[in-house]
């Protein structure tokens, strides 16, 4: 069909092409080639700008570079989750480009000798709940390359506060910042799918301590690279130019850019006649009010940095057993552990979620199991217990102290007795809220739950003499209620047993009053 018939060109089906460029701050101590602090480091302060600098971030004249042997290790161990490959030889290439946040001219990244090459994850897709649907077949996205640069400054174009200001302000804190950039297949068909992965590669990337990973700071920052492929009528295909979207920092970004895009690409098609080819490729801003993409710049090609390696950085050898040190030191793979809970315990993947965003927390929840089966309970069971008691109790503490599940302070051993205790009916439910929130004091540390549980006065009363009275007491004092449950509203009886429960302090057990209140009142 003539490029001039566009307009009027008939689209049967649109296949989308998404491929992810994901930037990840390292969290190093110190910068890439740096000795200066780095601001990505796990639970570090906030730094007022321009402080994080040295000769070499700053490329004074005669400052040299140093590679940082953690990050490399760091990159290994998110390349080894990723199922790549990991170099034997790999060197640093200088990238030349000019910006304002670049004091060097040039950024030392990694062109043709990546550190990490040829892997893959695959990624589930997510549900209604926003968990990792584990029953439905996985997307299998290929990893081109992670190769480890350091990072650029930060340019603002407005006062702190927001106020309008002539020009840009520079903030060289974060550059130098050691910088896993994760390059993907274009495997991916879906903003559901691009998600997913954002989802899961953030997942990993915690799970092993590579990055903190608040993307609010920047830690990671997504690019998907987006095109279509238009079926026409006439049975021609036409394949639209890549799009790359800079800088998104939340998964809702991801998901509106990559379907904004997909939707204005054949309409650009037909305002245009654009196709894919050389020079093709533009760059696209995100802005997250209007939802919509803006244009930016052309797309450079590999040969417009003019790479070539880096005199001050020798190339650097791999051998077996450095990377087998790195592999050894890997931990359980986060969704690995999430199958194998689902599977092993019957947790559902939602319930598992909550316990993987930390990786002290997933094993505190696998001691906590193991702690519950020693005490007695079936594996099943003991997980789904102390799942129960972690998500329902401790995980409200964490959150009104904004710290980790672990980080609420009570042990693998305190948890599973007090999962042990909800099994066996010798606590309800309120009462073992109140006694996590007891065992999380100072002082309670290495407390028996049991043992503060009684002085407490918070076990289950199985008293069949004092439940009969505090049931007297209720039925006197409730004769509206009760003819309400006589005359068929059995659901009232509800109010009775937390009338029951209170003069009870807590203590009753609610299965048996409600029996028996039912059993009295006929």
């Amino acid at each position: 069909m003539p490029n001039d018939n566009r307009h009027n060109a008939v689209i049967e089906s649109v296949r989308p092409v998404i491929g992810m460029e994901v930037h990840v701050e390292l969290a190093t101590a110190s910068k890439m080639f740096a000795r200066c602090a780095s601001p990505a480091t796990i639970g570090g302060p906030e730094h007022a700008p321009n402080t994080l600098l040295d000769p070499v971030v700053l490329a004074l004249p005669g400052a040299l570079p140093g590679l940082n042997r953690r990050a490399v290790e760091l990159s290994m161990r998110v390349g080894l989750a990723l199922n790549c490959e990991i170099a034997r030889e790999t060197k640093w290439d200088r990238k030349g480009y000019t910006y304002p946040d670049l004091p060097k001219g040039y950024q030392i990244s990694q062109y043709d000798m990546p550190l990490c090459y040829d892997g893959v994850l695959a990624v589930p897709p997510m549900d209604d709940r926003g968990a990792f649907d584990l029953d439905a077949e996985p997307t299998r996205v290929g990893i081109i390359r992670a190769h480890l640069e350091e990072d650029a400054g930060k340019l603002s174009h407005e006062a702190p506060g927001g106020a309008p200001i002539d020009g840009s302000l520079v903030d060289l804190n974060r550059a130098g910042t050691p910088l896993l950039e994760i390059v993907t297949q274009p495997d991916i068909t879906s903003a559901g799918q691009a998600v997913a992965f954002c989802r899961a590669l953030r997942l990993i990337c915690r799970f092993i301590g590579a990055t903190e990973g608040v993307m609010q700071k920047g830690h990671m920052r997504f690019e998907p690279n987006i095109n279509c492929v238009l079926t026409l009528a006439d049975g021609r295909t036409v394949t639209t130019p890549i799009v790359e979207v800079k800088n998104l920092n939340s998964f809702r970004a991801v998901a509106g850019a990559i379907e904004h895009e997909l939707a204005e690409q054949p309409r650009r098609w037909r305002e245009t006649g654009l196709e894919m080819g050389p020079g093709a490729k533009t760059t696209r801003g995100w802005d997250d009010a209007r939802g919509v993409t803006f244009a930016q710049r052309e797309k450079e090609d590999a040969h417009d940095y003019r790479y070539f390696p880096d005199p001050d950085i020798p190339t650097l050898i791999i051998d077996d057993a450095w990377r087998d040190e790195v592999l050894q030191s890997l931990p359980e793979p986060p969704l690995a552990r999430l199958r194998r809970w689902h599977d092993e315990l019957g947790l559902s993947a939602a319930d598992g979620m909550i316990l993987l965003d930390q990786r002290e927390d997933a094993e505190l929840f696998d001691e906590a199991v193991n702690r519950a089966v020693a005490l007695g309970l079936p594996r099943g069971r003991a997980g789904r217990a102390a799942a129960n008691v972690i998500g329902q109790h401790i995980a409200r503490l964490a959150n009104d102290r904004g710290v980790s599940l672990a980080g609420v302070g009570l042990s693998a051993e305190q948890i599973a007795s007090i999962a042990a205790m909800r099994e066996s009916d010798e606590i309800q439910a309120a009462n073992a809220g109140r006694l996590v929130e007891k065992l999380a004091e100072p002082g309670y540390e290495d407390r028996d739950p049991a043992s503060v549980a009684e002085y407490e006065g918070w076990l289950i009363v199985r008293d069949e003499a004092a439940m009969r009275g505090w049931i007297d007491e209720v039925i006197a004092e409730n004769g509206a209620i009760v003819e309400q449950i006589r005359a068929g509203k059995t659901q009232a009886v509800g109010r009775l047993i937390g009338e029951v429960m209170k003069k009870s302090g807590g203590s009753a057990d609610a299965k048996a009053v409600r029996e028996e209140l039912l059993k009295r009142i006929g």
